[in-house]
């Protein structure tokens, strides 16, 4: 039940930060405030969301996935400028979620679990993980009306 309820709202979210993202054009990618660029934005709420399966969900990172956005945005050393390779990586953590979501047993959405975080429930990380997504999008829009694109 609990995994019905929330992966409507889950979807709601993400279909429309995935709508944002398709919709972004290529050389708006590096436009940036600050450190964070848009292209890297994306890129984080990705790795974020597959963290958060692993810590709360209990379903491991997979394979040879390279984790670039954990020590924030001034410690990131690639540029995310691939909008193609970043709607991949959008939609297989999104999927990757969404099974980890779908297997776990319903008794243990309101369990705490033990993270880098701190103590959560999975039913509280999925709020979190929503918000996070949330605050990005808007971060985006942000960028996209206040940053100048920078020419060589």
């Amino acid at each position: 039940m609990t995994f019905t309820t929330v992966s409507q709202i889950w979807n709601a979210v993400q279909d429309r930060f995935h709508q944002t993202a398709k919709n972004l054009p290529e050389q708006d990618l590096p436009l940036k405030l600050g450190n964070a660029s848009i292209g890297y934005m994306l890129r984080h709420n990705a790795e974020v969301e597959y963290m958060f399966a692993d810590w709360f969900f209990n379903r491991p990172l997979p394979e040879g996935l390279a984790i670039h956005t954990a020590r924030g945005a001034a410690g990131a050393e690639n540029e995310f400028t691939n909008l193609q390779e970043l709607l991949a990586i959008l939609k297989a953590s999104n999927e990757h979620m969404l099974d980890a979501m779908r297997e776990l047993p319903e008794e243990k959405w309101n369990e705490p679990v033990k993270s880098p975080m701190g103590l959560s429930t999975p039913l509280e990380a999925v709020g979190r993980l929503m918000y996070h997504t949330g605050i990005h999008a808007g971060q985006i829009s942000l960028i996209q009306k206040c940053a100048t694109v920078q020419r060589p």
